[in-house]
């Protein structure tokens, strides 16, 4: 079996379980994993509540309307465009 470096396989997983059942308890670990499901949960409500989705959409419109005026300015395209009038 080939193993790639950086993953952590089963023993590995298992040693930190055992490390962490030590260094805490048995009665400490369910505090902690509350703790930081109560944490990424609040993390998640104030990133919900930021609307930075509707920011960022907000943003790519202006810059699009920013676009669409700069190449209407394009003096290569002016000149393109005029040239093709005249020949129609």
């Amino acid at each position: 079996m080939i193993q790639l470096t950086g993953w952590i396989g089963g023993p590995e997983l298992i040693i930190i379980g055992v490390v962490i059942l030590l260094l805490f308890g048995g009665k400490k670990i369910p505090e902690l994993a509350r703790g930081l499901g109560k944490g990424i949960r609040e993390f998640k409500d104030v990133t919900d509540k930021s609307n930075i989705a509707n920011d960022l959409k907000d943003i790519a419109s202006e810059v699009n309307d920013v676009k669409s005026s700069v190449d209407k300015m394009n003096p290569s395209k002016l000149i393109d465009d005029i040239s093709l009038k005249k020949k129609k």
